[in-house]
Formats: structure tokens, sequence, C-alpha cells
């Protein structure tokens, strides 16, 4: 379970800093996903592109699946029993600690973001089984050795970690230095851990306007990349099967939803360091 105790004061200080004035990248997804932790702006943006590519649901709600089926293979096939999600996003279904505890209850998870809604709903993330534990980092994911550093509260750094940073690398302009940052948070992990990503691909006129018109709204702009580009997150690694590919094709399983999904402009994969 968490360590930590609600402070109100700090609570009401974060839901001061949220701007209910402009579109939010994890209020718009929590919108797509089904949530309800979103306001008239974000539904206005996520309307407007649904009209400009309704495909784009599909990628918000196929990439939660991917997330669920990676989760439980490290935790039920490769025993991995560590979990450290950046870019955690808002509470929905069948979140990182829910499923991985659902295979291993003594699992471990640290969630990190810095989103103040997000932070405004840490209560709802910080919940666990007994045998294991939650936790929630207000971290930057410029700041790698911070969050490692950090993450050593919960996690034993020394033993295998899943790191897991979905439809969240797009947040930063230049793809050198996203992939720098997800080399650094490798490096102070441990031989044997896995590196888990997914994101949104420029592989369809469609998602090229969406993307445009989401940037245009006056959100914090979002930048889609080639396929080549998720493929170098994961230079170094041991790729599991199937490799890099759309997440509806990462190892669906054909009694579950994924299994008649369509193809999306989504792609990831996992990769384990040797």
């Amino acid at each position: 379970m968490s360590d930590r105790e609600p402070d109100p004061e700090s609570t009401e200080a974060i839901r001061a800093r949220i701007d209910t004035g402009k579109p939010h990248s994890a209020r718009f997804w929590n919108y797509f996903v089904g949530g309800k932790d979103h306001y008239e702006v974000d539904r206005e943006v996520g309307d407007q592109i649904k009209e400009i590519f309704p495909g784009l649901v599909d990628v918000a709600l196929t990439s939660r699946h991917f997330l669920g089926r990676a989760v439980r293979e490290l935790a039920a096939e490769r025993g991995i029993r560590q979990f450290l999600d950046i870019g955690t996003g808002l509470p929905t279904a069948d979140n990182t600690h829910e499923v991985a505890q659902r295979v291993a209850p003594d699992a471990r998870i640290v969630y990190v973001d810095n989103d103040p809604l997000v932070l405004a709903h840490a209560r709802a993330l910080l919940t666990s089984t007994p045998e294991g534990r939650t936790d929630y980092l207000d971290a930057d994911l410029f700041d790698p050795e911070s969050i490692l550093e950090a993450a050593a509260g919960t996690l034993d750094l020394s033993r295998p970690v899943v790191l897991i940073i979905l439809n969240t690398l797009g947040h930063v302009a230049d793809h050198d230095v996203a992939r720098s940052l997800v080399s650094r948070l490798m490096a102070g992990l441990a031989s044997g851990s896995y590196l888990v990503i997914s994101d949104s691909t420029a592989t369809s006129e469609g998602m090229i306007a969406a993307s445009e018109a989401y940037n245009a709204s006056g959100a914090v702009p979002y930048h889609v990349r080639a396929v080549d580009d998720v493929v170098r997150f994961f230079e170094g690694l041991e790729l599991m099967e199937p490799g890099i590919v759309q997440v509806t094709r990462w190892r669906p399983e054909p009694d579950g939803p994924d299994g008649s999904e369509p193809a999306v402009d989504a792609y990831g994969g996992v990769g384990r360091k040797p």
C-alpha cells in the first residue's frame, strides 16, 4: 500500500494549477477512452478531431489494451514484479497496478506524472493489494535521474523493472532528446529490465491532420513520428516477438477485445535489457 497521507492544503494548491480554459492531453485522452475527467474545452477539441480522424479513438482504446497485454505478459510469463509507469495520465479501468497485481499481488508500481489534474487524482491511483505497493511521483520526464532516485524509495533498482512510457514521448519535440531520455532511464535499471513503449505514428494522412488540429488548439503540442523513430527507442535491447508492430498486432488475445481490433496508427513493442 502507499505510505502517503492525504494533504488537503497541497491538494487545493494542485487543483489551483489546473487550467480549464485550454485542452490538455491527459483530459483529451481520458475523453476518448470513455473516462469522466475532462472539461468542455477538451470535449470540443475531441469532437473536432473525431470529425477529422475518427480513428484516433481506436488509437486511444487499443493502446490501453496493448498496455494490459504487455503488463500481464511480463508479470505472468517473465516474473517481473516491479513497474515504473511514466506519463501515467488519468486513472481509467485496468491501470498498470491493477493488471499487475491481479497476476502478482506482491507487485510494486510507481507512477510518474507532473500534470496537476493527474496529481489531484493521485489518491485514486494510490491503492494496492496488502502484499504489494503503489506509489506516485510528481516528477518530470526531462529529469530521468531524479525519477530514478525517487522511484528507488519504492522499487529495488538492483532487480529488473518494467519501464512503461505510453503515448507520452510525443511531447518531446526533438526525437534525439526523446531517445536520450529513454536511454538515461534504462541505464539506471538492472539487467533483465524491460522497456514498453507505444505511441501514435504519422502513418496516415488522417493521423497527421488530427495531430495538426490538436497542436493548433492551444494544448501542449504532441508530435507524431515515423515508425522507424519508435523502433530506435529500443536500440540495444532484445525485442520480444513480434517486434515493433501496430499495437493491435502485439500478441493479440483471440478471446479478448483486441482479437478483432482494427489496424491503427499506433506502434509499440517490448524490449529486454541484456
